[in-house]
């Protein structure tokens, strides 16, 4: 299984449009190789790079998506993805763009594949649907995209 985005490749710069300094929507994805007996995916965006005196946990969640189609290919820039939303950090619905306070972040675009559909609710949170997908992994991509406010970078 395979996670690419068309406007940054594996461990690039994320173009500002998908930022807090752009226009804050999400990139487009493409799902590649999804194993034919996968029953729903899950797609989690996270930064694990936040300082200890912002969040303790040093993790920030962007998006947490599940109950996806198995049939699902893409996810175009700036829509919703069919599937429920969970909550990000920030406690809203939806994506939440990179907007790191200090230095360079690394984000983290994790697609699972899943032998089930999970029991949870609309506005589940990243530990909730992680729990609920334990034991039910097929197959994990990831993609890895890096960003620094400030920088000026191209809008992609």
């Amino acid at each position: 299984m395979k996670l690419t985005c068309p406007v940054f490749d594996n461990g690039e710069i994320i173009p500002s449009l998908y930022t807090c300094e752009g226009k804050n929507t999400n990139p487009a994805l493409e799902f590649h190789d999804i194993p034919p007996t996968a029953k729903s995916l899950v797609l989690i965006i996270d930064d694990p790079d936040v300082p200890p005196e912002v969040r303790p946990e040093r993790m920030y969640d962007h998006w947490v998506v599940y109950n996806m189609p198995p049939t699902t290919k893409s996810i175009p820039a700036n829509t919703k993805p069919p599937g429920l939303q969970g909550k990000n950090t920030s406690g809203k619905i939806g994506y939440t763009g990179p907007c790191p306070p200090d230095r360079e972040h690394r984000y983290f675009f994790k697609l699972y594949a899943l032998g089930t559909m999970l029991d949870l609710e609309a506005g589940a949170t990243k530990t909730e649907v992680e729990k609920a997908m334990k034991g039910h992994i097929l197959a994990k991509a990831q993609l890895m995209g890096r960003y620094e406010k400030g920088k000026g970078y191209c809008a992609g």
